[in-house]
Order: C-alpha cells, then structure tokens, then sequence
C-alpha cells in the first residue's frame, strides 16, 4: 500500500474505529449490544424530526434546482458528453442504490404493514389496510431515498469534472466550513464512517434474506454462525470484483444484475396476478403522490406510537448513511451529464423501477392473502426475512428455481454494492483519487465485512438498524450544507444562455432588423 496512505489521518482514524469497534463487539458481545440499543433510543427518541425535515428540504432543493436556469449546466466541460451508455447508467445507479434492500423488503414491507397498520384506526388484513400499505410501501421506496444520493453526487460531480477538484465531501462543502485542515479531515472522518455503517446495514440484511432462502429451499440452518460463513463468501467474491475497476467488474455485474431483476419481475408479473397488480401500482402512485407531504412530514407524538420512527426514520437514516458512498459513485459514473438531467434521471428512473418491483412482489403476496387466505403476511410478521420466499412458494409455479434465482440476485447485488463500496471507500481515504490503490479497497472490504458481521452476531436487525441510526445523524447535518454549498458554487458560475433566452435574443433582433428597415 502506498505509505502516503498511512500518513492519511482520513484513512488512520476511522479504519482504526471501525476496527475497535469489531474488536469490542467480537470480545464483548453482550455489552456491545447493550450499548448499541442505547445508542438506539436516544437518537430514535430525539432527532426523528431531524432526519424527516432533513430528507424533505433535499427533495424541495432538488426539484427546484431542476427546473431552474441552472439545469443546463453540464457536469464536465461543455462539449464533453457521457462516459457511460443511458443503460449501463441506470443499471449501475440501480445496483449500488438499492441492492439487496430492495429484495429484501420488496415483499416484506407490505405485507408488515397490512398485518400492522400504519394507523392506529385501520383494521389488519383489511382491503383498506392493504391499499394505504402498498401506498406507503411506495412512500419509502420512491424519491425520497434518491434525494440523499442525488444531493451528494450532484455537488460532488460538479466540483470533480467541472472545476477539476476530487471528490471528498470535505472539499464539497469548503463553500462553508472553509478549507482548514482538521475540520476538512473531520468531515471526511465522519463521511467513511456513516459509509462504512450504512454499508454494512445493506450487507446484514441481504445475508439475513440469504440465510432464509437457503433455509426454505436447502433446509440450512437460520443462525449466526451460517450468517458469518456467507459474509466471508460474499467477502471473497467482492474483494475479487474490486480488482478488475470500475469499467469491468462493477459494470458488468451491475448489467447482469438489472438483466437478472428484470427477468425475475416480468416473470412474477405475468405468473401473479396481473391486473390486480397493474391497478395495485396506479392507485398506490396515486396515493403516493397525493399523501406525500404528509407521509414526510408525519410523526406520532400525540398518541406515542413508534411505528414511524421503526419504518420511515430507520429508512432515512439508513439511506443517509449511505448517501456518501451513493453519492460519491454516482458522481463517478454521471460525468458529462447536465444537472436536469441527472437530477431528473437519479430521482426518477430508479424509484419507478422500485416502485413496480414493490407492485409486482408485494401485490403477488397480498392478493393471495385477501383472496385465497394464504396467510403470507403472518408468516412474514413471524420471520421477516422468509418473505419472498414464502410468496414464490404458496403463490407460483417454478418455487424452487424462483427462490435460486433471487439468492443469486441478493448475492449479486450486495458483492455489487459491496465493490462499489470499497472502491468509494479507498477513494475517500486516499486524497479522493479517481484510481485508488488496491491495498486500500482490500482494506475496507475486509473492514467493511468484518463490522457487518459484528452487528448481525450481537444484535441481528436492531444492531444493524442502531448502526444507521448513529452514524447517519451528523451526516444529515453535512447533508442540509451541501444544499447551501451548491447554492454558493452555482452563484459563482457564468449564468448559462438557455435555449428559450437564445430565441427571445433571436426574436429581438430580427425585430430590430425590421425597423432598420422601416426606418430606411
């Protein structure tokens, strides 16, 4: 490894926390759970307003800077033009955005909140649970993920292959922190650390979903133990990938991992049932849109009820932690676009995917619970992470090769993320070099499966939901800054000519031409 790398107080102090924090959890279990469900209530108890308002102002900002003057801006030189085709695009934004998360709750989140509504007056397993669940199932899988990786990408990519700086949040946000050292080296500390966190968030969940697939399908026991053997595969497989770049193996694997989604959807949309999933995805948009301010904004301090903070504010937390790792790769793989059209393409493209996945799989399970009296939602309120199995098993034909197919997907997509990670990771701690060393993408992804393996055998989901939760918080203060970062930098730059100005500027002239010529 490069020994500029270990004089990096970036890449020195937060590898040696995380690498504490493995130390303490594996010596330590019992307390490091102990310590992590406190962490757990103070944050869930005292800033769930934060990371609602924090998630809100991004998607107002967003749009707005869409629509604007400045949306013509190209991230690049003007004449430059994409790096990356529309599809591979997409599908890499897809793969490192969602990952396994989606599988994973594609079925299951529903189904919850059918069998434990969202308010207190609907009745479970009723039809008019089942239409706010699948409405609010929307809610946490649309535009709202997307605003944190799109506000971080946007001001990273602006400054990376406009003005021609790296891609650290820390330089991000000079526009208001200033450019001192240590509080530069602060902010970066803080953004590897809720990366890394919310990272293995992702891993933890898609190993729980592995470990019951192989359970339904293989009868393989569902223990912690089963679980660190799957991480360590998972981590030979990802470390694998981090050695053939970002134009080879994350690439390629992000390209068979929409090919093989895809194929999954179309299959379980045309095997379900079919109309009732197609009217099942417009009103549930409907109700998406028309509750969305609401479902922002919503909490429950008057009646004491937490289901708000367990479903949105772990989601927005998770995601924000997250969003340093999304942002930075989405930055990476978006140069040359302009800022309509990455915006319009990060915020809309990938949750419309989404949101018909969570139509297709969610709405296959919840028909057959409302008409066929299956019982899906119950078994998935028993064990979670069984979800999409018990679907293709009481629902469709071909179970056994569905339920094959979707544990390749889930592995898939996390070595894809997990890759991703680790480039970003040895990115951030090497100075934010587009080419980082790979003794460094080793070292995170070593780190990054060791931490993720801590959290599932000391506290299984809670442990990986505590991880989001504190780490996410002082990011989505670095968050609503870099709203304020790219205002500044958008001030300074040349006002760009837009296509209606050039023909307004056209008209007045031929008009003045005309009266020259009256006037001759």
């Amino acid at each position: 490894m490069d020994k500029s790398s270990w004089k990096n107080p970036v890449f020195v102090v937060s590898s040696l926390f995380i690498l504490a924090l493995v130390i303490i959890g594996a010596v330590f279990p019992k307390q490091f759970a102990a310590g992590a469900s406190v962490v757990y209530d103070f944050t869930i108890d005292k800033f769930s307003w934060f990371y609602l308002l924090c998630v809100f102002l991004l998607i107002v900002f967003l749009f707005g800077l869409a629509v604007s003057k400045y949306g013509s801006i190209r991230l690049g030189g003007e004449d430059e033009r994409p790096e990356f085709s529309f599809f591979s695009w997409i599908a890499m934004l897809f793969s490192a955005g969602f990952g396994a998360g989606l599988v994973f709750w594609g079925v299951a989140e529903p189904m919850s909140h059918i069998y434990n509504p969202p308010f207190r007056d609907l009745e479970p397993m009723s039809a008019e649970t089942a239409r706010v669940a699948m409405g609010y199932s929307f809610f946490h899988w649309g535009i709202s993920q997307w605003s944190m990786f799109a506000m971080t990408g946007l001001v990273i990519a602006f400054l990376q292959f406009r003005k021609k700086k790296n891609g650290l949040v820390s330089t991000a946000l000079e526009p208001v922190v200033g450019s001192a050292k240590p509080v530069k080296t602060t902010i970066d500390i803080l953004s590897v650390i809720a990366t890394i966190m919310g990272m293995a968030t992702s891993i933890g969940l898609g190993v729980l979903q592995m470990n019951g697939g192989l359970n339904s399908v293989w009868n393989v026991p569902n223990t912690p133990y089963v679980q660190l053997i799957i991480i360590g595969v998972m981590m030979v497989a990802y470390l694998i990938s981090s050695t053939t770049g970002l134009n080879r193996g994350i690439r390629y694997l992000s390209n068979l991992n929409l090919g093989l989604a895809l194929g999954l959807l179309l299959f379980v949309f045309f095997a379900g049932p079919t109309v009732f999933i197609m009217e099942t995805f417009i009103v549930a948009l409907g109700d998406y849109i028309t509750n969305f301010v609401e479902y922002s904004l919503r909490l429950e301090p008057y009646s004491g009820r937490e289901w708000v903070q367990d479903w949105t504010v772990f989601y927005w937390a998770w995601v924000i932690a997250w969003s340093p790792f999304i942002g930075a790769f989405v930055a990476r793989v978006s140069r040359g676009r302009t800022i309509r059209e990455f915006i319009i393409g990060v915020l809309i493209i990938p949750p419309v995917i989404a949101l018909f996945w969570v139509a297709v799989f969610g709405g296959t399970a919840m028909w057959n619970d409302l008409n066929e009296g299956t019982h899906i939602a119950e078994m998935v309120n028993d064990d979670v992470t069984s979800a999409l199995f018990t679907t293709f098993d009481q629902t469709l034909p071909l179970p056994g090769i569905l339920s094959v197919l979707s544990i390749l997907l889930i592995f898939t997509f996390i070595v894809t993320s997990a890759d991703s990670a680790t480039y970003i990771l040895a990115s951030m701690t090497s100075g934010g070099t587009l080419n980082p060393k790979m003794p460094a993408k080793l070292i995170w992804g070593v780190l990054m499966g060791a931490i993720a393996g801590v959290l599932l055998f000391t506290g299984g989901i809670n442990g990986l939901e505590t991880a989001s939760l504190a780490s996410a918080l002082p990011f989505g203060i670095i968050l609503l800054m870099l709203i304020y970062s790219m205002i500044v930098l958008l001030r300074r730059e040349p006002a760009p000519i837009r296509k209606r100005d050039i023909r307004r500027f056209q008209r007045l002239e031929a008009e003045s031409r005309k009266e020259k010529i009256k006037r001759s």
